[in-house]
């Protein structure tokens, strides 16, 4: 999601690698849940995302439904108990997690205002409160100043932060997923009639066709070639 601001108004000025130390270790977030509240639609899911949350909720019942129904948008809406929703994110449409109740707060959120999908949690909860500045050969890393309310935090290294497996294929897979949106942005301006063909196509393409549980990435990579020859 592009954001209008410039890296002063938002960070600490510096760009950090996976390697280097950072101020995001809140504490276990103890008796604090802000940034699962009043997002909007900010927190937009990828296809790992996608991969991690069926796996870990046992949620395959609406993917199979969606493919009868040939992409029925209304029922890709129902995933995962309507915690999930669709938007336009510059110009293609795109799941992000829902927020709602009298909070506006994340659907999976807990009554005790714990994280009910910690585990496998998007990749921007994990992130949080760090963003990624992208540049031409991937991107890196920097810390938001001003999004997260707890004060004092303490340091750690980025890539215990982002508890994730395989860091170094999951950068480059954000990375690559990252340029294939930029791709299919720039096709859907030169062919605006195609706008809604294109999204439905990277829904079912990436997001609704299951993946293997231990092929992720080939099995993303491969179909990530194949829209390439279609849009790009």
């Amino acid at each position: 999601m592009k954001r209008q601001v410039t890296m002063e108004e938002i960070s600490d000025g510096k760009l950090y690698t996976s390697n280097d130390l950072v101020k995001a270790d809140c504490g276990d977030c103890e008796g604090c849940h802000a940034c699962c509240t009043g997002m909007g639609s900010s927190i937009v899911l990828d296809p790992y995302d996608m991969h991690r949350l069926t796996r870990g909720l046992g949620q395959t019942a609406a993917q199979l439904l969606a493919d009868k129904l040939e992409l029925n948008v209304v029922a890709f809406e129902t995933l995962l108990a309507g915690k999930i929703e669709l938007n336009v994110v510059d110009g293609i449409i795109l799941p992000n997690l829902k927020m709602a109740g009298a909070e506006d707060g994340c659907g999976f959120l807990t009554e005790e205002g714990r994280c009910g999908i910690h585990p496998f949690r998007p990749g921007i909860c994990r992130l949080f409160p760090l963003g990624r500045y992208y540049e031409e050969n991937g991107f890196r890393y920097f810390l938001q100043v001003h999004e997260c309310q707890k004060e004092n935090r303490a340091k750690v290294k980025i890539k215990k932060w982002l508890d994730t497996s395989d860091l170094k294929k999951y950068e480059a897979y954000i990375a690559r997923w990252h340029g294939l949106l930029i791709q299919l942005q720039e096709y859907i301006a030169a062919h605006p009639e195609s706008a809604k063909a294109v999204s439905m196509d990277v829904l079912k393409r990436f997001y609704l066709t299951p993946y293997q549980t231990e092929e992720f990435y080939s099995e993303f990579f491969q179909r990530m070639d194949e829209a390439k020859k279609a849009y790009c």
